[in-house]
């Protein structure tokens, strides 16, 4: 059985500032390597059989240029796919937006030991959402799939049911550790005071970890 910290603490974590052609971005990256050849890695984020296997249904004109649609998230347009190495994706929720303002750029490198994957997302979001959050509003959901995406390439357990995402106490404790992570990346970014940094993990742990029923 996998270790969800563990798992978790694989990955290193960045925020920076950046620019698309809808305006002033925030990045964050995530970067951690598999014991996978990047052939096999490739297919795994490719493959729209294998990626529900660990992130979500994909539906759509999954080629260059072509469109996509996960299952009750976001969609956009396939940039690049130069496989086995770059793979770059509009990621829109809702109607697409006149100008780029959300970008997913995921890379592969060989290595000896694996291969190492860097996710990057790059998106414009309005001052107050990012005041409230900060970028654990998208990262734990990336951590979240970058853990799906460990536990399928293990092939030694499946990922955590829909129905059950609430209330396993491994994800629960994964979510929350996960939200801390980013705000020490916001932290070293920016160097905000305790106080900011703390109340955005607090606002982006609650969505992502919110409180149990009570037995009944």
């Amino acid at each position: 059985m996998k270790d969800f910290i563990a798992e978790l603490e694989a990955a290193r974590r960045t925020v920076a500032s950046g620019t698309l052609p809808a305006g002033a971005a925030h990045v964050v990256t995530l970067t951690r390597t598999y014991p996978a050849d990047v052939e096999d890695l490739w297919d795994a984020v490719t493959n729209p059989e294998r990626i529900p296997r660990w992130f979500l249904p994909v539906s759509g004109d999954l080629r260059l240029g072509g469109t996509y649609q996960t299952d009750g998230n976001a969609g956009g347009e396939i940039r690049v796919c130069d496989a086995p190495r770059h793979l770059r994706l509009t990621w829109v929720m809702g109607p697409p937006t006149p100008q780029d303002a959300s970008i997913v750029d995921v890379r592969l490198e060989p290595l000896a030991e694996g291969t190492r994957l860097t996710l990057e997302h790059t998106a414009v979001v309005p001052a107050e959402f990012w005041d409230t959050y900060g970028p654990g509003s998208v990262g734990v959901g990336w951590d979240g799939a970058l853990l799906g995406l460990a536990l399928h390439l293990d092939d030694g357990e499946g990922p955590i049911a829909p129905e059950e995402q609430g209330t396993d106490p491994r994800l629960r404790a994964f979510n929350t550790a996960s939200s801390e992570a980013w705000g020490a990346a916001l932290a070293a970014a920016d160097g905000l005071d305790a106080d900011t940094v703390a109340a955005r993990v607090a606002a982006t742990t609650a969505f992502y970890v919110p409180p149990l029923d009570p037995p009944r």
